[in-house]
């Protein structure tokens, strides 16, 4: 009997990694244009997938960033500073993040917090 195919018990679609929208549904989801997000792309905030085609394809991530972005330049933000904020934004929250799962592990070991 042959070996069964893995199951994939998660759906792609829940992931907010995986690059499910097109350049033109992106854009539209965001309320910009596609010259808007290559803007951004060119600016390094995020840097899109492929499809086989070449066509770019964002993630919803990708798009919490880009949509952020969108906010600074419509408040009068040039491009390349928001893009600067937003990292440094994403930057900081994975540090909290990392911090609060190191004070979680040293507390869950029997240390006192403040040790």
């Amino acid at each position: 009997m042959p070996p069964e195919a893995p199951s994939h018990t998660a759906d792609p679609l829940d992931d907010d990694d995986y690059p499910a929208y097109t350049m033109g549904r992106a854009a539209e989801m965001i309320g910009a244009t596609p010259a808007f997000l290559r803007a951004i792309g060119e600016a390094r905030l995020i840097v899109p997938l492929r499809s086989e085609g070449g066509h770019r394809r964002y993630s919803r991530y990708q798009l919490r960033l880009a949509a952020r972005a969108r906010e600074l330049v419509d408040d009068g933000t040039p491009i390349d500073a928001a893009c600067r904020i937003i990292i440094l934004e994403d930057q900081l929250e994975e540090a909290r993040r990392i911090n609060e799962e190191l004070r979680g592990t040293r507390t869950g070991s029997g240390e006192p917090a403040g040790a």
